[in-house]
């Protein structure tokens, strides 16, 4: 099964309408070019900041929900759609919507590990102070098969993406928000591992980085393939990227070198 898989690297605002702007510029972008699924970066509604995240929450249902659930009919396209403050039941999450080419939610993953760190000297930072965790891995369904959805530091935790590969995802797609301490250390070689590790396609995707911000995204985003081949990478500016995924290749590699196949659950 092939398809082409966009990833949208674009710069938040503290402004929504101009937000939706640069969202609807990528995704028109990409659906000209016949992409099939669009992933854009983890809060892309606003500036990773807590004041920014307070002022910029919605209910599920709310202006930017509607907002990709229109744009996704609008284009025919599936827009997994990085991450945004959902306020609910008295709560604030940190939430992927998905939905498919006729604007239908067919997922939504609550980010499930908080970044909490301490960098002497270089970076803290603590989101559970203000965000609750979800409890749960999401896979959604799609014509192109299954695909898994996680959030940014979630894709520190190895088991997190080997449950996700195991249930049967062929693509796992990360919003995210590295910094600039995290970014160059770690970015690359996370999605990179989890790709090689669990033998999937596995996309990150980040904002672009704002000179003027006080939060400065890594950028770099990037698409490797199940063997750890870069299919799609770009710098910090804002760009949309291509990646063409062909899930075939899956069970090639698999073959190949058998490490799904030869886990031993029962030793470890």
């Amino acid at each position: 099964m092939k398809f082409k898989l966009a990833m949208c690297q674009m710069m938040p605002a503290t402004d929504k309408d101009k937000s939706m702007r640069r969202f609807t510029r990528m995704a028109e972008e990409a659906a000209s070019v016949g992409a099939d699924m669009l992933v854009f970066p983890e809060m892309w509604t606003c500036p990773y900041m807590n004041k920014w995240i307070e002022a910029f929450k919605e209910p599920e249902g709310g202006s930017f929900y509607t907002f990709m659930k229109e744009t996704a009919a609008r284009l025919g396209v599936y827009i997994f759609g990085g991450s945004m403050p959902e306020a609910a039941g008295g709560k604030l999450y940190n939430t992927c919507y998905v939905f498919d080419r006729k604007g239908k939610q067919i997922g939504k993953h609550r980010k499930a590990h908080m970044f909490d760190i301490d960098v002497p000297g270089k970076i803290k930072f603590t989101e559970s102070a203000f965000i609750t965790p979800g409890d749960k891995t999401t896979i959604v369904d799609t014509e192109f098969g299954k695909i898994g959805v996680a959030i940014c530091f979630d894709v520190r935790f190895a088991e997190f993406s080997r449950r996700m590969a195991l249930d049967g995802a062929q693509l796992i797609v990360l919003p995210a928000a590295f910094n600039l301490t995290t970014g160059p250390a770690h970015w690359d070689l996370s999605i990179k591992m989890r790709a090689v590790d669990n033998q999937v396609f596995f996309a990150g995707v980040q904002p672009a980085r704002d000179p003027d911000c006080e939060f400065k995204a890594w950028g770099n985003s990037r698409c490797c393939d199940p063997w750890g081949k870069v299919l799609a990478a770009c710098d910090e500016k804002p760009q949309v990227i291509y990646a063409d995924i062909d899930t075939d290749r899956i069970e090639e590699i698999r073959n190949e070198l058998p490490i799904l196949s030869g886990l031993r659950p029962e030793i470890y």
